[in-house]
């Protein structure tokens, strides 16, 4: 053959020769791309998106003519509603559930408690003489019903002789006790001092701890003010029937206690600790109001408590 063809052969096998390589190359490589695993797809993670919900505010349109009032959850904790809560204001007869928890702090329910002669000069209510003698259990029952203010003076002066100090500083060692850093008492009943001076001192929010505090320590004695009446018996046999100055509290459910105040200085003031539940008390405060619409204010703020715990805005 000659030279010419025969470099033409030899080109021509030398084509066929790369393009078998680039062939066998090319399946190899396929060949790897099939066999390697698939990459898993990606995971999707769905998240729930909770639908916007809002409680009804039981409070927002609560007309209260008070200068002070609260509703203060005693398990939680929580305030559910305020208006100026730690302003500090004259007490009145509130200043008698301070006089009560010292005393039962610092003796039995039995104690016998004399009404000293100096009860004479107090203004109404009272009910009692100097001289009678009558169970500390017996004698709180009637006066935290009637809001005696001889009761409770002859109750302040038996404890406060007890520890051999001053009622005010009795009162303030209850303050202490239970971090009630507006309140103060300079008496045992509340009475005015004087035109410019009331008898005790305190805030809304430092009632509703008292309140509660008086009423988990005393349920018994707290539970008579939660009645029309109040019944007892002094230790010579003399029977005594107190009206209870809270005219509202048969209309309450739940009731755990209710105490009234009223003078010139105070206004009109009531505190009141109820069930909203299986052992679940709120207590209810209101400084600063008038002597009727003291019971007006805080049977709204009921009302609203009640709404509030059944998540509606008004009942």
């Amino acid at each position: 053959m000659e030279v010419t063809e025969l470099r033409k052969i030899a080109q021509d096998t030398r084509m066929m020769r790369e393009a078998s390589a680039a062939f066998l190359l090319a399946a190899a490589v396929l060949g790897l791309f099939v066999l390697l695993p698939k990459p898993a797809p990606p995971r999707v993670v769905s998240v729930a998106v909770p639908a916007a919900t809002s409680t009804p505010d039981a409070f927002s349109n609560v007309p209260i003519t008070a200068k002070a009032a609260i509703v203060y959850d005693l398990v939680t904790h929580k305030v559910l509603y305020a208006k100026n809560d730690r302003a500090q204001l004259p007490l009145a007869s509130l200043t008698k559930l301070i006089t009560m928890y010292a005393a039962f702090k610092e003796f039995s329910s039995s104690t016998p408690i004399t009404i000293p002669s100096n009860v004479l000069g107090l203004s109404e209510p009272h009910a009692f003489t100097p001289g009678q003698v009558l169970p500390l259990d017996t004698l709180s029952r009637l006066t935290l019903t009637g809001s005696l203010n001889d009761g409770a003076a002859a109750i302040a002066e038996a404890t406060a002789a007890r520890e051999s100090r001053s009622i005010h500083a009795t009162a303030a060692a209850v303050a202490q006790a239970l971090n009630l850093d507006q309140t103060f008492a300079l008496n045992g009943n509340g009475l005015d001092l004087s035109t410019a001076i009331s008898g005790g001192y305190g805030s809304a929010h430092d009632l509703a701890i008292l309140a509660g505090a008086f009423a988990a320590l005393e349920p018994g004695v707290a539970s008579a003010t939660t009645h029309p009446y109040a019944t007892g018996t002094d230790l010579a046999g003399q029977q005594f029937t107190i009206k209870n100055t809270d005219h509202f509290v048969e209309n309450i459910p739940g009731l755990l206690l209710s105490k009234t105040g009223y003078t010139d200085l105070a206004g009109g003031n009531l505190v009141l600790v109820l069930d909203v539940g299986v052992q679940h008390p709120i207590a209810i405060v209101v400084l600063g109001s008038t002597e009727k619409a003291r019971f007006t204010d805080a049977m709204a703020l009921l009302d609203a408590t009640f709404a509030h715990f059944a998540g509606v805005k008004s009942l």
